[in-house]
């Protein structure tokens, strides 16, 4: 069997029919009716009893995109007659394991008739707050808001406290739907809206009797149950917009508020908001609110060097006011740059990046290590092109997967900021990630194209 055909990168149902269909292919691409008579001998010689035996239409159903639940059985008796070879059906069987357990694992939904309880006060942020609810209530508009940023932003933090607001405004029957997406979860597979379509239509009241099985289905009865209902949704942690699109209400009342990591271009009906930094003023009293000392509140200007080090970003403040508040024995002094860094990426910050960077291309991922031998974390095409060594559209395109996640930030066109967090997630990674020959192969690559001159980021990569 060919290298090409590799059922073991199927991480969904329609991808390993989509490598099963390549494997027919391959096998001289039998009729589905050769394949039936195939497997009918198989499950003969087994001693299977005649009325297990698969119809024609049911054989062919092996082949069909948007299955829910697969016969394993059945898809293994097709593999078994298409490569007639044990090694290789074990292998598909592993793949297909894998597949079911992912397909289980998105399956599971965390979606409730009600808004989580229990986040922090909103610090700060009032613009993004008025301009939300702003574009929420825009006339003629569909009432979709998506609010993008990068991992630690505070974007589920906004959208919840708009929400809040929004409900208290509206009369006590109207509907509100929440759903964790797990976009990017760094331990989950994201929620399948099939599933997360059925949990709100029980929410709504609907019958398991009456959920159809279909996903285009589901989004139909779900559209039409909040018709003229004032529905508010938030989907929170979006993967894409493949994602989202069916879980729009799609009604003139309903409003929907969505977060992701990533920029949704492909939801042209929404109203896009880019979630930054914290202003440093907010970040100084979020640092305060949470280490809640009164040595904290005295000295103003150690607390805005803190923040300027963690680049104003809630989440990392968030962690470094709470050892603040643990840890009563260390001074300001103690938080210098190198501390705050570690801390904030030792206590959830890393694994937040990480999962940002998982979701990229392998090309934007190496790129992301090399960025960070500039030390300003600043660059632009042409030093991004002499670190990495490829042509200037690849880079680009490089680039625009790392500004999509919010990994990078186009301050200007052409131009790229490393946020500090991402860049000391990079310099750790560089190490990891990237042989010594291909880093001293860039930053020689780097020289000669007249760049601003780079650091190295651990002493073995010395020139």
């Amino acid at each position: 069997m060919p290298q090409l055909l590799d059922p073991g990168k199927a991480r969904t149902m329609d991808e390993f029919v989509a490598e099963l269909r390549l494997l027919k292919a391959w096998a001289g691409n039998p009729s589905i009716t050769e394949i039936t008579r195939r497997v009918h001998q198989d499950w003969q010689r087994a001693g299977r009893p005649r009325g297990e035996w698969p119809a024609r239409s049911t054989i062919g159903d092996c082949f069909r995109f948007g299955r829910r639940r697969p016969n394993s059985d059945l898809l293994l008796a097709v593999v078994r007659v298409l490569v007639g070879d044990e090694a290789a059906v074990a292998m598909w069987r592993q793949a297909l394991r894998t597949v079911l357990g992912e397909a289980e694992a998105s399956a599971r939904v965390c979606a409730y008739d009600r808004l989580p309880a229990g986040q922090s006060p909103l610090v700060g942020r009032s613009r993004s707050v008025s301009g939300t609810e702003a574009a929420l209530a825009a006339e003629g508009g569909p009432g979709v808001v998506v609010l993008e940023g990068a991992a630690g932003a505070g974007k589920t933090s906004l959208a919840l406290h708009v929400a809040r607001r929004a409900r208290a405004r509206t009369h006590a029957g109207a509907p509100v739907l929440f759903a964790n997406l797990r976009g990017f979860a760094p331990d989950r597979p994201a929620a399948d809206p099939a599933a997360v379509l059925e949990t709100f239509l029980r929410l709504l009241g609907v019958t398991g009797d009456r959920i159809p099985h279909g996903r285009e289905a589901r989004t139909s009865l779900y559209r039409q149950h909040l018709a003229r209902a004032d529905a508010f949704v938030v989907l929170d942690d979006a993967a894409d917009a493949e994602q989202v699109r069916p879980l729009l209400p799609g009604g003139p009342g309903s409003s929907t508020l969505i977060t992701s990591r990533r920029v949704l271009r492909d939801l042209p009906e929404a109203t896009r908001r880019t979630v930054g930094p914290l202003a440093p003023a907010d970040s100084v009293d979020l640092l305060r609110r949470t280490a809640g000392t009164d040595a904290v509140a005295t000295d103003t200007g150690a607390l805005r060097r803190i923040a300027d080090d963690l680049g104003h970003l809630p989440l990392a403040l968030t962690v470094i006011g709470r050892h603040m508040r643990q840890h009563p024995g260390w001074t300001l002094d103690d938080y210098d740059r190198e501390a705050v860094v570690s801390l904030a990426l030792e206590d959830g910050v890393r694994r937040a990046l990480a999962a940002s960077d998982a979701r990229t291309t392998p090309g934007a991922r190496k790129l992301l290590r090399l960025l960070a031998l500039h030390p300003s974390g600043r660059t632009d095409i042409a030093g991004a092109v002499a670190l990495a060594g490829e042509h200037e559209h690849t880079v680009r395109e490089h680039l625009d997967a790392l500004s999509a996640t919010h990994l990078l930030t186009e301050t200007q066109p052409g131009r790229f900021r490393l946020h500090a967090l991402a860049r000391a997630y990079a310099e750790e990674r560089i190490g990891i990630d990237v042989p010594g020959t291909s880093i001293r192969q860039a930053l020689g690559r780097g020289g000669r194209a007249g760049r601003p001159r780079v650091r190295l980021p651990r002493h073995r990569y010395g020139r």
